[in-house]
């Protein structure tokens, strides 16, 4: 890797490229002006810069300055310090969150301070500060090192960001290799860009894919169900599960969802029109289906020795542990998957007794919708899906009669109680 040192940054003018202070969110800007008043460097950087610069709408706007976390804290009244792996400074505008980074020195700068790593060069914690330069290097791409200073109006490029953009490229700083080594999660934040800007990734990024996916479990679960939640929730679903599929890291972080599983592809489809027309979304979907076949696998064996209600729940409890050695999944994700398997029992089977109660079943909505999946995957029956749909279209007479409609449930027998004699 070159040393920082010996590379002086490019300075473009940003009106030239588009991007003014116009486009930048005020309260980015406010944190931004407030750190410069104080006598800090500041300066937008990544992902923000990258969208100005390619004429999108950021969704996140990050700060990067020579203030340390304490430094902001105490500028800033609602902001608070958060992580421990890298520490920086959330400042809080009602729900909009600013994040503050400090710059820090590349990892391969041999300093004493606050690192740690394994023995294999993972890095577990890196609050190392340093200067806007080294702080460039140490970041993961080249184009999310590119730096924006509103003020004066100019972008900052330290490492052939703005040639690799143009290029469509993803390209790491330094070695792949190495950069890998010191965070696998990069290969998964590669892939994401990937999907997402429809840039090629340069050689050597997935030339270790298989060692990388492996160590992967070596990162924490929490972090992965937050890098699950990126990649699958920010409306290019269908283009990140096209390029993992095929990859070690589908074996990894979904152990149990096979290659060319038509529900998955239906739903990561269904999540980005879903989010397209601005309607809500939930991991809890997307894990109802990638796990599903575990699921049902794990019924049909569990039938074996137990009966088939109390099969369900631990088939349930069953695939969702074992997802969670991979991924942290939170308790209302989790219960949100159960619920919609519990459901489908009840989709399927159509008691009358029941309608009434599954119709409004908090979670009936996901459970339709994961039916009707199900009925275009082509695993189960289109006419029982349709009765659904048209069940919540109809007027309450209407739906009285299809109710009335439905077989008639077999009567159980009743035991008859043995008659005590009288002695």
């Amino acid at each position: 890797m070159l040393n920082p040192q010996s590379v002086t940054a490019t300075r473009l003018n940003s009106r030239r490229l588009n991007v003014t202070q116009e486009l930048v969110d005020p309260n980015a800007l406010d944190v931004v002006t407030k750190l410069k008043n104080a006598g800090f460097q500041a300066l937008l950087v990544g992902g923000c810069v990258r969208d100005l610069l390619l004429g999108a709408a950021p969704k996140d706007f990050d700060v990067a300055t020579d203030a340390t976390p304490e430094d902001v804290r105490r500028l800033f009244r609602r902001s608070r310090m958060v992580g421990r792996r890298f520490r920086i400074a959330h400042v809080r505008y009602g729900r909009d969150i600013i994040e503050v980074s400090t710059f820090r020195k590349s990892v391969d700068l041999e300093e004493a301070g606050d690192r740690k790593a394994t023995p294999d060069g993972l890095i577990l914690r890196d609050n190392v500060y340093g200067t806007l330069d080294e702080d460039a290097f140490r970041r993961d791409f080249t184009v999310n090192a590119l730096y924006y200073d509103p003020h004066e109006e100019e972008i900052l490029d330290f490492v052939g960001g703005i040639e690799d953009l143009q290029a469509h490229r993803l390209r790491f700083i330094g070695e792949p290799r190495a950069r890998l080594q010191e965070d696998p999660v990069r290969l998964l934040r590669a892939m994401r860009f990937q999907a997402k800007l429809g840039f090629d990734l340069d050689a050597g990024i997935t030339d270790d894919a298989e060692l990388t996916a492996a160590r992967l479990m070596d990162i924490p679960s929490a972090r992965l169900f937050d890098e699950f939640s990126k990649m699958f929730l920010s409306g290019y679903a269908m283009n990140v599960w096209k390029i993992i599929e095929p990859t070690p890291i589908r074996n990894v972080l979904f152990p149990a969802t096979s290659a060319d599983n038509r529900l998955v592809h239906l739903a990561m489809q269904n999540t980005d029109q879903r989010i397209a027309e601005g309607r809500p979304v939930t991991p809890g979907f997307l894990l109802a289906v990638l796990l599903w076949d575990d699921y049902q696998a794990r019924i049909s064996e569990l039938t074996r020795n137990k009966k088939i209600n109390e099969a369900r729940l631990l088939a349930a409890h069953e695939a969702l542990a074992k997802q969670r050695h991979v991924l942290a999944i939170p308790r209302r994700f989790s219960q949100f998957v159960n619920d919609v398997w519990q459901l489908q029992e009840r989709l399927e089977t159509r008691r009358a007794r029941q309608i009434q109660r599954t119709l409004s079943h908090p979670r009936f909505r996901a459970a339709y919708d994961f039916l009707l999946l199900r009925s275009q995957a082509g695993l189960f029956e289109t006419r029982i899906a349709d009765w659904w749909t048209e069940i919540q279209e109809t007027d309450s007479t209407q739906r009285e009669q299809m109710i009335t409609e439905l077989a008639p449930e077999p009567r159980r027998k009743r035991r008859r109680r043995r008659q005590r004699r009288q002695s």
